[in-house]
């Protein structure tokens, strides 16, 4: 990441170690529910990482990645398409649809949400076996309250 980058990171506000997992954590709840299709998400919790540029003492982000894997294999395509549709409401904006560069051209969406400060890009990956989508929830950069300690993750 760059320096020009480090400006576009928004500041989420003063927020514990805990409260800001559980941020992320309502957010990919949200995403879950975005899908439309039945199916079971990775067990994989969030984690914490330093905010480029920024004091590693007093500010940090939370990152989430997991994967949702569709009951039915066919319902990935469904699923994105959902995504897409859900992903321009409450306060999300698509930001990017593209095809990565891989074998596959793997569908991605990029969706930011300013009012909770949240990030979210999703990958189809449909023709895997089994398929399902690759889901990264970041948050904004939170500053740690005084006293408290920021454990990278």
């Amino acid at each position: 990441m760059n320096d020009d980058d480090t400006s576009k990171i928004p500041l989420s506000g003063t927020a514990s170690l805990d409260d800001a997992r559980s941020a992320v954590q309502a957010v990919s709840s949200q995403v879950f529910d975005f899908t439309g299709v039945p199916g079971k998400a990775s067990e994989a919790g969030p984690g914490i990482s330093a905010c480029s540029g920024m004091d590693e003492e007093k500010y940090f982000q939370v990152y989430h990645p997991w994967n949702f894997q569709p009951n039915s294999p066919g319902d990935v395509d469904k699923a994105m398409e959902h995504l897409k549709s859900k992903l321009n409401t409450g306060g999300w904006v698509l930001k990017d649809e593209y095809r990565d560069n891989s074998p596959n051209k793997n569908l991605n969406l990029v969706a930011d949400n300013d009012a909770k400060k949240m990030s979210v890009s999703v990958v189809a990956y449909g023709k895997n076996i089994p398929p399902s989508l690759g889901i990264e929830v970041v948050s904004g950069c939170y500053r740690i309250p005084d006293g408290q300690t920021i454990h990278h993750s």
